[in-house]
């Protein structure tokens, strides 16, 4: 008997099945579509060492922003930040600084910070010191002026942010604000946080475990020198000019579909095409187009080296930006509007962190630690200065780059 007519419809039905499993895997959040034709918000990863997801699954932070039309103002804002000028990116992190950020239980050691600014910190309504805040010796802080400390309770899911920390002495901070990572809610219209824009620090860095697992799903914050005297959705808070041509808090920009991302490392592909899908956020007033990741031993492996040094090359003319309002469902949630017919996945737990980091150890509540300064420089790892891999060390100037990002394991 002749079987080759059935050879056909076997193969279909293998097709059918493998087409129902990417479907399942997709709506399960296992898989997701990358690239600049995205339409659905992406599912965000947990914070590293924890179950809490960086933020919910239908924000503004995970959102493409590749469909959406070119801000009128998009020439202004660039020439303003020297775009025409030349200006290339800056990626402000590397092995030795960055962002840091802690992880710890409930039962952490907290303090009551004296802020500069109580009336815009958290707890909102309290007097002057507020809190409690995690707080002790065992905490990262990033180094210079801006002495970000961010830290995630992993039990309540609810992020700690400081700024300026110990600035005036022990136990007193610029300004704080506490998130809770399972809402959509933003802080007051007008309040700072512990960033200009007024909002979160932690969920807009370049992560070394998401550039290991080949994907960053959300927009990256950035900064520039001046901005204008306004913020756009969704920050909240600004500060600068009344120069209208500067770019407000909040403004979004996106790497051009025109920019041929396949001439670069895999690596640097992956934060370019973040760039081209998610864009970048402005988020403070710093350097230049400088964006910021964590502090990661791991980011000193050559292929990150390259990666570093390959962003570099970036020009920030080859970005634009854009009108994002369309995607605002209240003025006073992150929570964005998705294109129509689609699912937004559900939080998925990142890719386990291969380089070893400091544990924050957790001390009981009821003890009360000696408040000290921040850790010593020699805590964090410094740079000297650029080396032939293409790390530089961090420019001074406010805000110019984050503290190292470290999420220490429990």
């Amino acid at each position: 008997m002749n079987r080759q007519p059935r050879v056909l419809p076997a193969l279909l039905a293998r097709a059918r099945l493998i087409l129902a499993a990417i479907a399942l895997a997709v709506c399960a959040g296992l898989v997701w579509v990358d690239g600049p034709e995205s339409a659905v918000a992406a599912s965000p990863p947990t914070v590293p060492g924890t179950s809490c997801p960086s933020f919910l699954s239908d924000t503004v932070w995970n959102t493409p922003v590749s469909g959406l039309p070119v801000s009128p103002q998009s020439g202004q804002w660039l020439a303003s930040s020297g775009a025409a000028g030349g200006r290339l990116l800056h990626p402000d992190f590397g092995s030795g600084y960055g962002l840091p950020f802690n992880v710890v239980h409930s039962n952490h050691a907290t303090t009551n910070f004296k802020f500069d600014y109580a009336g815009e910190s958290d707890p909102p309504g309290a007097g002057n010191p507020k809190g409690p805040y995690p707080y002790g010796p065992d905490l990262k802080v990033e180094g210079g002026s801006d002495a970000h400390l961010l830290t995630v309770d992993q039990d309540t899911c609810r992020l700690y942010e400081v700024y300026a920390t110990n600035g005036s002495g022990l136990g007193t901070a610029g300004s704080g604000a506490i998130y809770d990572l399972r809402s959509h809610a933003l802080r007051p219209d007008g309040w700072t946080s512990a960033d200009a824009a007024g909002l979160p620090i932690l969920p807009g860095l370049v992560r070394l475990d998401e550039v290991q697992a080949g994907a960053i799903r959300h927009a990256i914050r950035f900064t520039v020198a001046r901005t204008s005297r306004s913020h756009i959705w969704p920050a909240r808070h600004d500060t600068g000019s009344s120069d209208s041509s500067l770019p407000p808090m909040g403004a979004r920009f996106r790497l051009k579909s025109s920019f041929n991302v396949s001439l670069y490392g895999s690596a640097t592909r992956v934060v370019l095409t973040a760039m081209q899908t998610y864009g970048v956020i402005l988020a403070d007033n710093g350097s230049n187009w400088f964006f910021q990741g964590t502090d990661d031993p791991g980011w000193a492996a050559p292929q990150y080296d390259a990666m570093i040094s390959q962003l570099k090359q970036i020009p920030a003319s080859a970005f634009e930006a854009v009108d994002e309002s369309s995607l605002m469902i209240n003025p006073n949630s992150d929570q964005a509007r998705q294109a129509p017919g689609t699912a937004n996945p559900g939080p998925t737990q990142a890719p386990t962190h291969s380089t070893q980091t400091p544990v924050a150890t957790a001390m009981p509540r009821g003890q009360t630690p000696t408040p000290t300064s921040p850790p010593p420089a020699s805590a964090v790892p410094a740079v000297s200065g650029p080396t032939a891999g293409g790390q530089a060390a961090r420019q001074p100037g406010k805000g110019a780059g984050c503290t190292p990002l470290w999420a220490p394991r429990t």
